[in-house]
């Protein structure tokens, strides 16, 4: 199983409506609105890294109102 953060900054007040989508998401494990740089994290899981990349280029990154992301990955073995 592979795992991903990704930090997104949307569009003032689509918040609510981001995190809605993207917990409907079965990719999607969690997902949060924070303070700071970024509006909302979200933990991503999938089997491969392919996989995942799919998920977060095409279903999450092509949501209304996103503006930007950024993808954190784990690095192996450092759990």
């Amino acid at each position: 199983m592979k795992k991903a953060y990704v930090l997104i900054n949307c569009s003032l007040g689509s918040e609510k409506e981001i995190l809605e989508a993207l917990r409907s998401l079965s990719s999607v494990k969690e997902a949060h609105g924070t303070f700071g740089a970024y509006d909302i994290i979200a933990e991503v899981i999938a089997d491969s890294t392919d996989k995942l990349r799919e998920e977060i280029t095409w279903k999450i990154r092509k949501l209304p109102y996103i503006r930007a992301t950024l993808t954190l990955t784990g690095v192996v073995g450092q759990s």
